[in-house]
């Protein structure tokens, strides 16, 4: 019988030799399986690993908040669980006695676990919640403009992301494939909660054997791959809605626009029309001003425009272009560009909203109502948006704006983390550096010795997904999986629920966070909710011994075709958009009414931050893309010989256009500067005509590496460099697209990567 563990990655099958010693394979249903889950055993992981409770020194010896210079620099000492515990929670009991639970952060971010019960964010809200509470995160690096935008003007990102017009319809019914910032298939190789069959490649294939011509528009060619020519049309990152408000201005000049449509369908166009016309502002969106800002010439633009609406189109856009400066106007124009030519809820035709972005997009399968831990309630209001966590901790009580509201920072005294690594996702991390001194104490949960363990006061060692029994489900993957452990626990590492009832027992609310069950009992209870669940929508699920039997449960005799939004377009009285009209709003009254002049009642061109036609190019002339990589998921597994085997010497690499490459004297191979004035990061050169001129590429999730001695950033990590700014008023969306740097080089002698070295760990009290 095949054992099965899943991942971000994709299920794979466990192998043991005679001796019992375990290895991974890849699911052997997989038409397109990621190498990057194989490696998880791999034993420059295991080295890395978090073994015994281990806290700092200096916060051991002298008590919360000494030294918080030190954190990243000092000797940890390893301690006995017993010893960990009756810090922690003494610590957490004198923060909430001494200024209360608004003043405790439950950090959770990173990628949302394939086992549903040892879901390390799930797990450590139920915890603080059952001890009176937490600040709390809204939305995610990922998506946050989009997240906050969408539910105005369409519907919630998760409800549309599920509905996401599937592969084989569009290959059968779409002509005309326009993506802007690509369909990149390496980003498809996970999806949230685990991967089932990875479908983007296979699915771009298919479409392409069918006749469907691709449109690639962005600075960036290599990010679609569909096994055919695909036109690209080069245009300046941070411009797209200028490219797209002259693709309608030709819509709507030449009699293009589907007028029927906006007025059975829409609400609000006519109040956009006043500023695509230039009657509001007197600038006509014209392809000739859209030229002038992207580099496109006119005649493309208005080619383009005429072949959209001749044709079925699919129009496309990736999450990255709303990572900027007013990053939900590119969205918000896609929406109402697709509304202009009227294909909404047609098969093949209309809009997506990240099919790339991970490989759910496009799934055929049932949306599975999967295995979710309750959270319980949280009695603390406050919040931020989650990549405003250096705003918060450097500005307490400061005031910020989030999608119409007013609120203050809170004052954060102890940070909880259980689930990520803020020392990649963040931006400008030498401002995270300066912000992370502010607590009295950070407590982490982890596996491996990331920067973040290091900076941390108190480390406890967590097990792994491969350490633990759970149940793997994920929204449309079409699989359920039976967890089981592949490996014993490393050292001491304990399952983040073990720890957390034993802190809970100690703060005397053991019965409000375990109700009274263990693992296992947890495990049962959630796999028969999900069965009934289940047997609601029609699909019958195995009893739960069945179910540890079989190891693997399919759901694809349950797989349907999908149109995005067809029922809403065939009938608006019978299946309404949860919007205040209850059409596409491409005018939002209630976004107007907030008053935000970065984010009006309507898709606007607004010049960002920094961009390669704005000031700031004489210094730094190169627009920074900062892209998921193809070696890992975010940092996770930057250790692995899988993922270092695509760095040169050590370092991440640079893909700069030969042009821009050979006016430094630079050669493939060379390690470079890449700099601004927030910081500097070192990186290996790679030329590569893929990338347009003025633009340059850098891969996130190297492990951060500053050299102590100069502050440069040795293993090339974007996030030196990236803007900490919030995308708008509305969302506080990350803004990290939003960068120009300057390249210089090569270095003569680089220094080392010290990012997978262990730090000083003493013995302690044991």
């Amino acid at each position: 019988m095949t054992a099965y563990t899943a991942s971000h990655w994709g299920i794979y099958e466990v192998a043991r030799d005679a001796a019992g010693q375990a290895s991974l394979r890849s699911f052997a249903d997989d038409p397109d399986p990621s190498p990057i889950g194989l490696h998880q055993m791999d034993a420059s992981l295991a080295r890395l690993r978090v073994l015994r409770p281990a806290v700092r020194q200096s916060w051991l010896e002298k008590g919360p908040g000494a030294a918080p210079e030190l954190r990243g620099r000092e000797p940890f000492v390893e301690v006995s669980w017993e010893t960990a515990l009756d810090l922690v929670a003494a610590e957490l009991l004198r923060v909430r006695e001494a200024h209360g639970n608004s003043a405790i952060f439950g950090g959770s971010y990173g990628w949302s676990s394939a086992g549903r019960f040892h879901h390390a964010q799930s797990q450590v809200h139920r915890f603080l919640n059952a001890v009176g509470g937490y600040v709390r995160h809204m939305d995610s690096y990922s998506l946050g403009a989009g997240r906050a935008l969408m539910p105005h003007i369409v519907a919630p990102m998760d409800e549309l992301m599920a509905q996401h017009t599937s592969w084989h319809v569009m290959a059968e019914h779409t002509q005309l494939f326009v993506a802007f910032g690509g369909v990149p298939a390496k980003n498809a190789q996970i999806s949230a909660g685990g991967t089932g069959r990875h479908r983007v490649r296979e699915g771009l294939h298919r479409m392409a054997a069918r006749g469907v011509r691709f449109v690639n528009i962005g600075p960036v060619h290599d990010n679609l791959d569909t096994g055919a020519e695909a036109e690209w049309i080069q245009a300046r990152p941070n411009t797209d809605t200028a490219l797209m408000l002259a693709l309608a201005w030709v819509l709507r000049e030449e009699g293009l626009a589907d007028r029927g449509f906006l007025a059975r369908c829409c609400t609000g166009y006519e109040r956009f029309e006043r500023y695509l016309s230039g009657e509001e502002d007197g600038q006509p969106k014209t392809p000739e001003w859209a030229g002038a800002i992207t580099g496109v010439p006119a005649a493309r633009t208005a080619a383009l425009a005429r072949e959209m609406a001749a044709h079925r189109t699919m129009l496309n856009i990736s999450w990255s272009l709303q990572r900027a400066t007013y990053g939900e106007q590119p969205f918000w124009m896609l929406v109402t560009l697709a509304a202009m030519l009227g294909q909404i809820g047609l098969p093949g035709g209309g809009f997506g909203l990240g099919y790339g972005a991970t490989n759910l997009m496009g799934s055929p399968h049932p949306r599975l109502p999967g295995p979710t831990l309750p959270q319980g309630r949280n009695a603390v209001r406050d919040f931020i948006p989650v990549s405003r966590i250096a705003d918060m901790l450097l500005h307490p009580g400061a005031p910020f704006t989030y999608v119409g509201g007013h609120y203050a920072y809170p004052d954060i005294r102890l940070v909880y983390w259980a689930g990520g690594n803020p020392f990649h996702h963040h931006q400008d991390l030498n401002r995270l550096e300066r912000a992370w001194r502010k607590p009295e104490t950070i407590i982490f949960h982890e596996q491996y010795w990331t920067p973040a363990a290091k900076r941390a006061d108190i480390v406890l060692p967590a097990t792994t997904t491969l350490e633990r029994n759970d149940i793997g489900s994920s929204t449309k993957e079409g699989y359920l999986v039976a967890m089981r452990p592949v490996s014993a626990p490393a050292g001491e590492a304990r399952d983040d629920y073990d720890i957390f009832a034993a802190l809970a027992a100690r703060m005397g609310a053991a019965g409000t966070y375990t109700e009274g069950l263990d693992s296992e009992g947890w495990l049962r209870r959630l796999y028969a909710e999900t069965r009934q669940k289940s047997a609601r929508q029609g699909i019958d699920l195995p009893e739960y011994e069945a179910f540890q039997e079989a190891g693997l449960v399919s759901l694809s005799a349950h797989d349907r075709p999908m149109v995005m939004l067809e029922a809403f377009r065939a009938d608006q009285a019978e299946s309404p958009l949860n919007t205040p009209s209850g059409r596409i709003e491409i005018f939002s009254e209630r976004i107007a009414g907030f008053g935000l002049p970065d984010c009006p009642g309507y898709p606007v061109w607004r010049e960002p931050a920094e961009w390669l036609g704005g000031p700031g190019t004489d210094r730094h002339p190169l627009h920074l893309l900062s892209d998921q990589p193809v070696r890992r998921l975010h940092s996770q597994l930057d250790a692995s010989g899988y993922s270092t085997a695509g760095k040169v010497r050590g370092r991440e690499l640079l893909y700069i256009h030969p042009e821009d490459a050979g006016a430094r004297g630079l050669a493939d191979g060379d390690i470079v500067e890449v700099f601004n004035d927030r910081g500097r990061c070192q990186a290996a050169v790679q030329r590569s005509a893929q990338v347009m001129r003025g633009v340059v590429r850098l891969n996130t999730g190297a492990w951060y590496d500053p050299d102590p001695a100069t502050g440069v950033e040795k293993h090339g990590n974007p996030n030196v460099l990236t803007l900490d700014v919030g995308a708008s008023g509305f969302s506080q969306g990350c803004s990290a697209q939003t960068c120009l740097v300057e390249v210089s080089g090569p270095v003569a002698d680089p220094p080392p990567i010290t990012a997978f070295e262990l730090p000083d760990l003493l013995p302690g009290n044991r």
